[in-house]
């Protein structure tokens, strides 16, 4: 299988209409690199294995990893109080203000609406002036009452370590994780990146993005550039050892997610967790501005792998190659995506038609025959970068519904579901969306 990688991710690249990507993974101990595309189709410069891609969300593990070595140290507990760190912390609920939690932030159970990206300028003080926005932020749901994925909360965490160590979330970053670890190909910062061969993320027209990357106040939330070896490195010191002294108390099971079809069945402190043949699974995905990563790892094998993208149908190209890689090294068999079942199912779906929204996207869920027709669309600041997605949504049970864009192979799946008061939500991206209207 080493050998053929090469080979098969370029076959892989092609078939999925990726422009590049890279791969590490570890297994029995040992390294494998391959890289296949290019960077950036305008100027066709190769994808090499150290090249640095954007590796997203994967960057919240490493932010929840540096609390848990404040929280091992004695400097703060889970259960400790967000406001007990930063006291001039503040969003629209004043309950939620006095009492959401350092948990709540790294399990994505806070209910602070999520989505909220910032420009907050490139000055050192970034972070803090983002914290100080979040003022006017209303509750996607109830305090701790389920899980809807949260990008504001893990910048927030990122200002309690910067309150803590006294100095900006990067240089926490290099001092505790990257240069410990000896991670040569892992920035946060442009000018940084810029001194490695860097990934450029493309349009779903294949055109290479307008923009390179984020804004960097959503630092300690997604901002990490790395090759996939520095991937494998970090997740190996949570198996082997290195960064914390407990690292599985980031593996417990801190809520279960309510559409389990998408990235797992219950988030941890960072992590997601799964299941895959009766083995436990640990991940996390990462996507930017038409960049995509995804990183998993089974303690039980040792086996760990990081797959870098930089456009096409980057979710289903990284789902075929984990689906390939495990199967192989480790007699694994990885879930196919949910599809539709084979016979139409009968459902009552004119109960979930309806307006969706949250911070930053609005969902237009709409009655038609045989299922629903469903519209998503930014909001905010990144409105100008996504194009609305539109596609039928068809049963697969009572609360549970797939659809999917013409063109792509990959399925999108819908959970409809009732908080414990009865409001009513559609969970959708990893994220809880009220209904509105």
């Amino acid at each position: 299988m080493a050998a053929a990688m090469g080979h098969r991710l370029a076959e892989l690249i092609a078939e999925y209409e990726v422009p590049g990507a890279a791969l590490a993974y570890l297994h029995q101990g040992e390294l494998h690199e391959f890289a296949a595309g290019v960077l950036n189709k305008a100027t066709g410069v190769e994808s090499t294995p150290d090249s640095l891609f954007q590796i997203g969300s994967v960057t919240k593990v490493w932010t929840a990893t540096l609390l848990m070595q404040d929280i091992e140290q004695g400097r703060l507990t889970l259960d400790t109080p967000v406001v007990d760190v930063l006291p001039e912390f503040k969003v629209a609920d004043p309950e939620v203000t006095k009492t959401v939690t350092i948990r709540h932030l790294l399990s994505h159970t806070s209910g602070i609406d999520g989505d909220l990206f910032l420009d907050t300028g490139r000055g050192d003080d970034c972070v803090e002036k983002y914290v100080a926005a979040c003022a006017d932020l209303a509750q996607n749901h109830p305090l701790g009452v389920t899980q809807s994925y949260c990008n504001s909360g893990f910048i927030v965490a990122g200002r309690v370590l910067e309150k803590l160590a006294g100095k900006r979330w990067d240089d926490v970053l290099r001092e505790r994780i990257i240069d410990p670890l000896g991670l040569t190909h892992t920035a946060t910062l442009a000018e940084d990146v810029l001194r490695f061969r860097a990934a450029m993320g493309h349009m779903e027209n294949g055109d290479p993005a307008p923009v390179w990357g984020l804004m960097r106040s959503a630092g300690p939330a997604g901002l990490i550039c790395a090759r996939p070896a520095d991937v494998v490195a970090f997740a190996r010191a949570h198996l082997e050892g290195g960064l914390l002294e407990n690292p599985a108390a980031m593996w417990e099971p801190q809520i279960d997610i309510p559409n389990p079809h998408t990235l797992g069945r219950q988030w941890g402190i960072g992590w997601i967790l799964d299941e895959w043949d009766g083995r436990k699974v640990v991940s996390h995905g990462g996507n930017t501005i038409g960049q995509h990563a995804m990183l998993w790892m089974l303690p039980g094998t040792g086996t760990i792998a990081c797959v870098t993208v930089n456009g096409g149908h980057s979710g289903a190209f990284t789902h075929r190659v984990v689906t390939e890689l495990f199967a192989e090294l480790d007699g694994v068999t990885v879930p196919a995506r949910l599809g539709p079942p084979e016979q139409p199912v009968q459902v009552d779906s004119a109960r979930y038609a309806g307006v969706y929204e949250r911070a930053g996207s609005r969902i237009t869920i709409g009655e038609r025959e045989g299922g629903l027709r469903l519209r998503m669309e930014s909001t905010g600041e990144l409105a100008a970068l996504d194009e609305p997605v539109e596609l039928d949504l068809r049963p697969v049970d009572e609360v549970t519904f797939v659809g999917r864009r013409d063109g792509d192979p990959d399925w999108l799946s819908a959970v409809f579901f009732e908080l414990p008061d009865g409001s009513p939500y559609v969970h959708l991206g990893a994220r809880a969306t009220p209904r509105t209207g």
